[in-house]
């Protein structure tokens, strides 16, 4: 059977790979994201971070925080603000979802992946968070060693 063809548009720019090790994720969600132009092709060139960025719901929509977007240099007149708010498109059921779980149940929403899709739009992967405690934190890092030693034991006995 052929392999299929890795799709030339799907691009992964960014990653908060710290998300996992600070926030138990409970639940996931793609949605877009608002950008100009000269952030588009910001995003293509690479350099983007949104490691100290967070998502929030304010005044009934959904915005990105705190993301650092680098300065396109070829964009002399149409510059874009480096860190503004970018609003972030789910569907309205998504929203209160959102809403109920930030606000009731004290949830933190996270992004956790920047990435071009197949069709070579810009998303947004938001997981929907709680907070982990140091000792969460040791029993994490506990169990991802005694893995990997695992698989190094398993390795010289096989």
């Amino acid at each position: 059977m052929a392999k299929p063809k890795a799709d030339p548009n799907y691009k992964v720019v960014a990653e908060n790979r710290r998300a996992r090790f600070d926030y138990a994720i409970e639940d996931d969600l793609e949605c877009g994201i608002v950008l100009e132009g000269s952030e588009v092709k910001s995003l293509r060139t690479g350099g983007v971070n949104i490691a100290e960025s967070y998502a929030a719901v304010d005044e009934g929509e959904l915005w990105l925080v705190n993301s650092y977007f680098p300065p396109y240099d070829q964009a002399k007149t149409f510059r874009h603000e480096e860190r503004r708010r970018r609003k972030l498109l789910v569907s309205g059921r998504e929203l209160k979802d959102l809403w109920n779980a930030t606000q009731r149940q004290g949830m933190t929403l996270v992004p956790l992946v920047l990435y071009f899709n197949h069709r070579g739009r810009a998303k947004l992967k938001i997981g929907i968070a709680k907070g982990k405690k140091l000792a969460d934190k040791r029993d994490t890092s506990a169990k991802r060693d005694w893995s990997r030693q695992k698989q190094r034991l398993l390795k010289q006995n096989g």
